[in-house]
């Protein structure tokens, strides 16, 4: 089984300056007003932190008891938010899709992010788990999004066979608001890659497998729907 390039996608943190409401010596009822008036205003209000996002990513007693997280591979934006970018996709480094931060891909980086990578050294075998939080319906526009760099990136060399990985896409129902899954397959690999992004409201769920002799299939989507009811369980909890 093959074990993809790990070239992790690391998103800059720039943590936004908080807002702070003017001092002045005018009347008590100015400054309670500029204040509502600046919360208001905050794009990232309500949206929950990298902290809180990790919390959500399934535990360790989800994976089989062979893998173990790779902690080199841990990253999230924190107690802050950073700011939030899109990018030119039109031309998207299709090797990418067999990494860790594939959804990326897309072009577009969010406020929030928290992602973790577990693997079994002795098959070998990897899942990696990310939830990414963006503003507004911005979350709908990156689902769009996979769809194009599927559509752009039909297949790609592997470089370390130097053989063609097949890229196909999918939408795939029952999970979270919709959901879409990429397979890679190669004829030269034991095993290939399944990658599954779902959206939850405002966030993306995404997942990467090489498990199991179906390309990660069933992994995947085990996966992807305990990080799915995780993040419905942590917007409820916002209220």
């Amino acid at each position: 089984m093959r074990l993809p390039s790990r070239a992790l996608k690391v998103l800059a943190v720039a943590a936004l300056p908080l807002a702070l409401a003017a001092c002045s010596s005018g009347s008590g009822d100015s400054g309670k007003d500029t204040a509502a008036s600046t919360k208001a205003k905050d794009p990232d209000a309500g949206l929950p932190t990298g902290t809180q996002l990790k919390k959500a990513l399934a535990p360790a007693s989800s994976f089989p008891s062979s893998f173990a997280l790779d902690a080199s591979m841990s990253r999230d934006t924190g107690d802050s938010y950073q700011t939030q970018t899109t990018k030119s996709a039109a031309k998207p480094q299709c090797a990418n899709l067999g990494s860790t931060g594939w959804i990326g891909l897309t072009g577009i980086d969010g406020v929030s992010f928290a992602q973790n990578s577990h693997a079994d050294s002795k098959i070998p075998a990897e899942l990696d788990q990310e939830i990414d939080v963006y503003r507004g319906s911005t979350s709908a526009e990156v689902m769009k999004g996979l769809t194009k760099v599927v559509a752009a990136c039909p297949g790609y060399t592997d470089s370390d066979t130097n053989s063609k990985v097949k890229v196909t896409g999918v939408p795939t129902p029952g999970l979270g608001d919709q959901a879409y899954t990429i397979t890679l397959t190669d004829p030269t690999w034991t095993n290939g890659t399944t990658l599954i992004a779902a959206r939850v409201g405002t966030a993306v769920v995404s997942v990467l497998s090489t498990d199991g002799s179906d390309n990660g299939a069933a992994s995947a989507k085990k996966l992807a729907a305990e990080v799915v009811t995780s993040v419905k369980g942590l917007k409820t909890q916002q209220g």
